[in-house]
């Protein structure tokens, strides 16, 4: 190859990785497999090797990928944080012990699972855990103190602890929490998360730290980055450590002198893939003595002391049998592949969403194709492409009526999905009930996916109002109730009926109503009947409603049908008033932010007291900020809020505004 025709393709391979560096570190939303978008790094690594007169300071296998979003604050990382090394057979692991060896280092190797989420920072103060941070570009990140505090694996104090500790750990999503909230997003139509990675660090980055709370993140600490008062000499006792203090750790890690123990371990590893909770895509390897890492070094981007083993995605093909189209809550009609069933990631698969007609028409999908799978994140099944058709296959097309009603289908200029035009289609009834008795929305326990069904099967249910018109006996005749199960189920419905507005509104499953927006209109209006008479403009007024929100409950109110069922709801005895306590008006018209440790309150707790008084609570410092509620370890926000000249008070200050 020529260097012209090098630096063409070298200048194309750049571009294009760093537009998939921002899609996966910026956006969240991957267009490429790991394994495609490592393809792309590597030639670029080769073209680099080749032609080294190409390579420029600024080139993506010089930098971390990540940049810092405009939406925090940011955080300039002490120590750096780096990324690691990619490696993808052994040899390359050897030449990777080959070369520590040859820098005079005898070593031992800790291994450890590469798990596949977002990169964190913590921060603590004589034990008390002062601020979060993402990794970012590796040397500024961002801030997300108030989100990693929601995640339950991260503890808020230690005992024993140090003056001073930064510890480095992945948040991740476990397996079941990403199946539940792509179930949730496929249902109610909203674009679903490619992969347990991406979902954990679009959930970690929300401005609303509560969306945050309600996706069930984890984290495992796996390394110190600074430490004040104690020594430590290895990065196994450094482990060790930090699992004393109380973190949640690498969950497997162990000591080997010897390469060929470590690739055991790393082959051992890779069996476990499809059986653990949670997604990993690699082992990684690293030097345990800290002295020899402080000789080894680092290089722009990555350390010489550590390398990360990527494991290929497992790849199947199979033999499409039919496609299935099924109906949503919100009348959404997904297609759903079935083929012959084969073995992916330590479980045997047969079925794959494949999300709208967009996508097959795209990937020319038809029945009777030989077609290729893989798990997404080793979780989703999903299809990665089409390998033949069969003879004479023709283009699969999407039903132009509602397979469960047989009502119109439409689309609206603005979405992907098929939508069912009939708001009394059977299979929307059975997932408004379903989403009606949720745990988040009116709470019936009891009454879950199967009950569900079978109430609507036998013709009892079929709208939530007639939830409140079961009687004991007609509950004995589903499969495996009995009279204490039955009084069980009638208990909580009929306790259901004392929800606040909030949920109630949550449970009626508007769409682009969620639990949030749910509790700000009933906390505005008082009363089903005043949101009902509500105004367009009055709607608008509403703090954080756009005008999609808006037109949701227009239409809402305006649909054939709701008059009825929510004068049903009201005359069965269901709660129609929000019965939260009164607002105050000290605080109208201004915005807090609260940082930092307060001496006699939680930060929720005092912007739960902002909000009863007519004050709004802002996770954010900007020039709308009207007074800055610091504590003590305030940080960036503290900092920020000096800059800009806005008024910052203590705890005591706070509360005699409250007088």
């Amino acid at each position: 190859m020529t260097l012209e025709a090098a630096r063409q393709e070298y200048e194309a391979l750049v571009k294009e990785v760093r537009r998939h560096n921002h899609l996966y570190y910026d956006q969240d939303a991957p267009e490429l497999s790991d394994y495609e978008y490592d393809a792309l790094t590597q030639r670029l690594k080769q073209l680099e090797e080749e032609f080294p007169e190409l390579v420029t300071s600024d080139s993506p296998t010089q930098q971390i990928g990540g940049t810092v979003s405009a939406k925090f604050d940011k955080v300039q990382h002490t120590v750096r944080m780096e990324s690691l090394q990619d490696v993808f057979d052994f040899d390359e692991v050897r030449d990777f012990d080959r070369r520590v060896r040859e820098a005079g280092i005898s070593p031992s190797y800790v291994v450890e699972c590469k798990i596949d989420g977002l990169s964190v920072s913590l921060e603590y103060r004589a034990g008390t855990f002062v601020r979060g941070s993402t990794r970012g570009d590796g040397v500024v990140g961002e801030d997300v103190t108030e989100n990693l505090a929601t995640i339950a694996d991260i503890p808020k104090t230690l005992k024993n602890a140090p003056d001073f500790l930064e510890v480095r750990g992945e948040v991740y999503m476990p397996r079941d929490a990403f199946e539940r909230l792509a179930k949730e997003q496929e249902e109610s139509g909203r674009q679903v998360f490619k992969n347990p990675r991406n979902a954990a660090a679009g959930s970690l980055r929300q401005k609303d730290a509560a969306v945050t709370a309600a996706r069930g993140l984890s984290i495992f600490v796996f390394n110190v980055q600074q430490i004040e008062g104690i020594t430590l000499s290895s990065h196994q006792e450094s482990l060790d450590y930090l699992k004393a203090l109380g973190f949640a750790v690498s969950p497997r890690y162990a000591r080997f002198d010897s390469i060929e123990d470590v690739l055991k371990e790393i082959d051992a590893i890779g069996t476990l893939r499809g059986t653990l909770p949670y997604d990993i895509d690699g082992a990684v390897v690293k030097v345990d003595d800290f002295e020899q890492r402080q000789l080894l070094g680092s290089t722009a981007k990555y350390p010489r002391w550590a390398v990360a083993f990527k494991y290929p995605p497992e790849e199947k093909d199979t033999v499409l049998k039919e496609i299935e189209v099924s109906v949503g809550r919100t009348g959404v009609l997904t297609p759903t592949a079935v083929f012959e069933p084969i073995l992916l990631a330590g479980t045997t698969v047969s079925r794959a969403i494949l999300h709208n007609e967009d996508f097959i028409r795209e990937m020319d999908i038809r029945i009777g194709d030989t077609i290729r799978v893989r798990k997404a994140g080793d979780i989703i099944p999903e299809v990665v492409c089409v390998v033949r058709h069969e003879e004479n296959a023709a283009p699969f097309a999407m039903p132009t009526q509602c397979p469960s009603c047989g009502a119109p289908v439409s689309r609206q200029e603005d979405e992907a999905a098929l939508r069912c035009t009939n708001p009394e289609c059977p299979a929307q009834a059975l997932r408004n009930l379903i989403h009606f008795a949720s745990r988040t929305a009116m709470d019936i326990e009891g009454l879950g996916q199967a009950v569900a069904a079978q109430l609507v099967e036998k013709g009892y249910v079929q709208s939530a109002a007639d939830l409140y018109t079961l009687s004991f006996e007609q509950l004995l005749t589903l499969d495996k109730f009995k009279e204490k199960s039955a009084q069980n189920l009638l208990d909580a419905i009929e306790a259901s009926k004392k929800n606040n507005l909030d949920k109630l509104l949550f449970a009626l499953g508007i769409r682009n109503i969620g639990a949030k927006a749910a509790a700000e209109l009933a906390q505005k209006f008082k009363s089903m009947q005043a949101l009902r008479e509500a105004s367009q403009e009055q709607l608008e007024a509403v703090d954080g409603f756009g005008g999609v929100m808006v037109q949701s409950l227009l239409d809402f109110f305006a649909k054939e049908g709701t008059a009825d069922l929510l004068a049903r709801l009201e005359a069965y005895g269901v709660n129609m008033q929000y019965e939260g306590e009164e607002r105050g008006e000290r605080l109208a018209g201004m915005t807090f932010v609260v940082t930092g440790t307060l001496p006699g309150m939680s930060r929720t707790q005092a912007e739960e007291m902002i909000v009863q008084n007519g004050g709004k609570a802002s996770s954010s410092v900007s020039k709308k900020t009207s007074y800055v509620l610091a504590g003590e370890a305030a940080g960036s926000k503290l900092t920020k809020a000096q800059s800009l000249g806005i008024p910052v008070i203590n705890e005591e200050e706070f509360l005699k505004m409250l007088q």
